[in-house]
């Protein structure tokens, strides 16, 4: 357990959308509220517990010219593995009875629009193996965000490589399964148009594709199709057995080093991102 160590950049920098941006729904009835347990304000400051970390992984702040974040552990979730649902979720629970965390934070951020302010995280603890070792990768979330004015994403985040003990702020591969675009920001993609289109998880997909880091971290994108996904549940190695079906990845000889689910924030707010329920595990053969 806890592989990971406790700073990542996750430099990840993602494009404007150059589309119209299509109207989103209202924001939904935001959960309860509740009093944080530990609060995180410092660039990079981590707290982890009960088998999860929580980083405010504020790696982009100084492209801003105002702002700030703060994110929270707000203890165990809402409610248990496979409890709640509705809202577009995928189904019955995928997460296996693993235990979770419930976390939050609040952001404002100004100036610089086109580049990314941070990607605060809640993540899975776990041994690093192959992918190919690897059996199921169940997840259940829940997340809700005050308002839909702002430039950000809601976004699972994998980094895999060939070295076990590569850091935990880039791989060789990214894969992100967004959960929401908003404010017409869009994922790295040297088409500027999705490679295809898949049905995952009872979900539609568009798969874009592309590089960063100089072009040494390639990156595969799965956006949805039919708008924000607030309830999710799926077994996320399914993406990568797509990937390897359809474009040959080679999850043989890649270790897996993070699962992160978060918000990349660009600019807007105040806003204030919840999510009353994280639940990942990786099962291995």
């Amino acid at each position: 357990m806890g592989s990971c160590c406790s700073t990542s950049d996750n430099s990840s920098q993602h494009e404007l959308d150059q589309q119209p941006r299509p109207a989103q729904p209202p924001p939904s009835d935001m959960p309860p509220t509740r009093d944080h347990v530990v609060t995180l304000d410092k660039k990079w400051a981590y707290h982890a517990v009960d088998g999860y970390e929580l980083n405010n992984n504020t790696w982009g702040l100084e492209s801003a010219t105002s702002g700030s974040q703060r994110t929270h552990y707000d203890g165990p979730p809402s409610s248990p593995p496979g409890g709640g649902g509705g809202g577009g979720g995928g189904g019955a629970s995928e997460s296996g009875g693993a235990v979770g965390i419930a976390w939050s934070t609040d952001w404002e951020w100004q100036g610089g629009e086109h580049n990314v302010k941070s990607y605060v995280y809640g993540a899975r603890r776990f041994e690093r193996r192959l992918l190919s070792e690897i059996r199921a990768l169940p997840t259940e979330a829940e997340w809700h965000y005050s308002t839909w004015d702002v430039r950000a994403n809601v976004a699972y985040d994998i980094f895999t490589d060939t070295d076990r003990d590569h850091a935990n702020s880039s791989g060789e591969f990214e894969v992100m399964i967004w959960l929401a675009k908003l404010g017409g920001v869009w994922p790295i993609s040297e088409s500027k148009a999705p490679i295809a289109h898949v049905d995952i998880c009872g979900h539609q997909w568009e798969v874009h594709f592309g590089h960063n880091h100089g072009g040494a971290m390639k990156v595969y994108s799965f956006l949805p199709v039919n708008g924000p996904i607030q309830h999710f549940s799926a077994d996320v190695k399914q993406f990568f057995d797509y990937l390897s079906h359809q474009f040959q990845f080679p999850q043989h000889n890649q270790y897996m080093l993070v699962f992160q689910l978060g918000t990349e924030a660009f600019t807007g707010g105040p806003a204030e991102f919840v999510v009353p329920k994280f639940i990942a595990d990786v099962v291995c053969e």
